[in-house]
């Protein structure tokens, strides 16, 4: 069974690599998506690098705070709506392989948010 602090390095870690993969690469994966500018993709990879820090830092401390728990998986869980919200609203905008992206990535924010919720703040 995983600790709060290795799922909290999981989901930072991952969230951190793909902000960098966003900002670095977003024209590509703005074609991926059958889009023409890369505003959304290297706005939402400089949030998620920010989000990746607060994460990492929250996992690296001594002491869990249950506050800053409750933020990062609220967060998670907002990203999965919003990323639900995103792909019907966009359904006819965007590639069928953005949307399942979109859906893929949901599902392991998701994941991350699961399991951080069900671990106690130590």
């Amino acid at each position: 069974m995983l600790s709060l602090k290795t799922i909290l390095l999981i989901n930072g870690i991952s969230s951190g690599i793909t902000g960098i993969a966003l900002i670095l690469f977003s024209q590509p994966v703005a074609n991926l998506f059958g889009l023409d500018s890369t505003i959304a993709f290297t706005g939402t990879g400089i949030f998620l690098v920010l989000f990746a820090s607060y994460v990492l830092l929250t996992a690296t401390q001594k002491e869990l705070k249950a506050a800053h728990i409750k933020t990062i998986t609220g967060l998670d869980i907002l990203w999965v709506v919003l990323s639900i919200m995103v792909t019907i609203g966009s359904w006819a905008t965007i590639s069928l392989v953005g949307s399942l992206l979109i859906l893929g990535v949901a599902g392991w924010v998701g994941l991350m948010a699961y399991l951080q919720s069900g671990k106690p703040a130590i």
